[in-house]
């Protein structure tokens, strides 16, 4: 039996890892989160006062700890960095020192971000890259790794972080096509950030999650961080057009020309070390934002 934990098993990542891993035969899952939920089964509370971890892994012996918690605001950890810096580095260490001290075996696989390059000098981005954030958010996700290596050099603690670009899908209620949704409710022309030469990499979220996977049977966990994404650069342009294509009524826009601060540019990842592991991509940039629409139709409005 494999035993599985997901901390922020209410996110949108996590949300959908806990329904991946609950259907795989021979595998128990459990959540945890610093959010109260009193009806479910295999279920930790958190106090956020002091998000005590230890009492966590003293009540089982994972296999696996995912962390799919922490903020995922770029603009906000402008604004309240101290918050950002909390969540995304201080709560990894003390997950960390939780498994060292409690469950020293448990693979901890960290969900970092593209966002420690910054504005890469040059694509594709491999790892090897030089790590240059520009947003307290990146430099955030950055010391996470940084204490990733630490925990598995000095204690022998098994971790791997994963640097994420841009994931999309089902459940995001923010974010670039979210945002593109809810502008497209009104009338107006609606006015974008950027030129739309801007750029990403997308992965759909069923192939973020089977990536997880796929590192929990193939990755080496020694500290290292991987890419993940798809290989693909998209122009911002490009992607509204798709995602508004989709919609019954033309919609009118433009880009403003003006840049957000702590956004970079433009992203296209190196994806060799990912595809040595097997991973290959099953959805399309294009059925995954349709399945995206056809999800943000059945929301309310409010």
């Amino acid at each position: 039996m494999t035993s599985v934990l997901i901390i922020g098993s209410k996110g949108f990542i996590g949300r959908h890892a806990e329904e991946y891993f609950s259907r795989i035969e021979n595998y128990t899952v459990k959540g945890a989160d610093i959010v109260i939920d009193y009806n479910k089964p295999n279920y930790f509370i958190i106090d956020p006062s002091t998000s005590d971890f230890k009492n966590v892994f003293k009540s089982d012996s994972f296999n696996y700890c995912i962390n799919c918690s922490g903020a995922a605001n770029v603009s906000q950890s402008m604004v309240k960095p101290s918050r950002d810096y909390y969540l995304n580095t201080f709560n990894v260490f003390k997950i960390l020192e939780a498994i060292r001290v409690t469950n020293p075996k448990c693979k901890f696989i960290n969900l970092s971000s593209a966002a420690v390059y910054g504005n890469p000098k040059s694509l594709p981005i491999s790892e090897t890259a030089a790590t240059h954030p520009i947003s307290p958010y990146g430099w955030h996700k950055l010391q996470s790794e940084m204490l990733c290596q630490e925990f598995f050099e000095q204690f022998a603690v098994p971790t791997i972080s994963l640097r994420i670009f841009s994931v999309f899908g089902p459940g995001l209620r923010k974010q670039l096509f979210w945002d593109l949704y809810r502008k497209a409710l009104g009338d107006e022309e609606i006015e974008l950030w950027g030129t739309g030469n801007e750029s990403r990499d997308f992965i759909y979220i069923s192939d973020l999650i089977k990536v997880i996977h796929l590192i929990m049977q193939n990755g080496a966990f020694t500290g290292e961080a991987l890419n993940v994404s798809n290989g693909e650069e998209l122009f911002i342009k490009d992607a509204v057009k798709c995602f508004y294509g989709y919609f019954d009524k033309k919609i009118n826009y433009r880009f403003r020309g003006n840049h957000r601060p702590g956004d970079p540019n433009n992203w296209k990842a190196n994806i060799e070390q990912l595809q040595k592991l097997g991973y290959k991509q099953e959805v399309s940039f294009e059925k995954g934002l349709h399945n995206y629409y056809q999800w943000v139709l059945s929301q309310p409005l409010s």
